[in-house]
This record gives structure tokens, C-alpha cells and sequence, in this order.
């Protein structure tokens, strides 16, 4: 048994220590999470369910400055917009003035 043993006996697996070339492991997280790159400005992730929760995420959503020139842009569209469907349905605009 002794000059079999150095050829049946069985080898000891090795411990492959393997750790990618471009990762730096400070805390950060899962370096191969895939994640959009806006994710951690959007309101609209979290996973809080419920009306009261979705009532209380939109009214925070609208106490919020936006920018003050996209909202003059979206008055002034939706009054073109609204123009627009009045002379399509031929409303008489007259009413309004005397």
C-alpha cells in the first residue's frame, strides 16, 4: 500500500483566490450592479406603498423648485394647445371680450 498510495492518492483541491482587475473594494457596494446613473435623484423608486404614501411623495414632489424657464415653456404650450382646440370646435371667443 505504500507505492500505491503516491499514485491512487487523492489530491487536495487548491483555493483559487481570484478578485477582478478593476475593482475597489472601499464599501461601495456590488461593483457589477447594474444601475441607471439618474437612479439616486428619482422619487419615484422607493418602494413605500399605499395612497397616503403616493399623496404625500406627489405633494413633495411639487413643493420642489423646478426650473423657472421649463415652466413658463409648458404655459405657454398648453395655452397654444388650448387655442388651438377652442378654433378647432369653433368656440366664440368674443364672450370674453366686450
Amino acid at each position: 500500500m505504500g507505492m500505491l498510495s503516491k499514485i491512487t492518492r487523492l489530491r487536495r483541491n487548491r483555493r483559487y483566490d481570484y478578485s477582478p482587475r478593476y475593482y475597489d473594494d472601499k464599501g461601495k457596494g456590488n461593483p457589477y450592479k447594474l444601475e441607471h446613473k439618474f437612479d439616486k435623484f428619482r422619487s419615484t423608486l422607493s418602494n413605500q406603498r399605499g395612497l397616503k404614501n403616493k399623496i404625500t411623495n406627489a405633494v413633495e414632489d411639487t413643493r420642489r423648485e423646478g426650473d423657472r424657464s421649463l415652466k413658463i415653456r409648458m404655459a405657454i404650450i398648453l395655452a397654444v394647445l388650448v387655442f388651438i382646440f377652442l378654433y378647432i370646435i369653433d368656440f366664440d371667443l368674443t364672450i370674453f371680450f366686450s
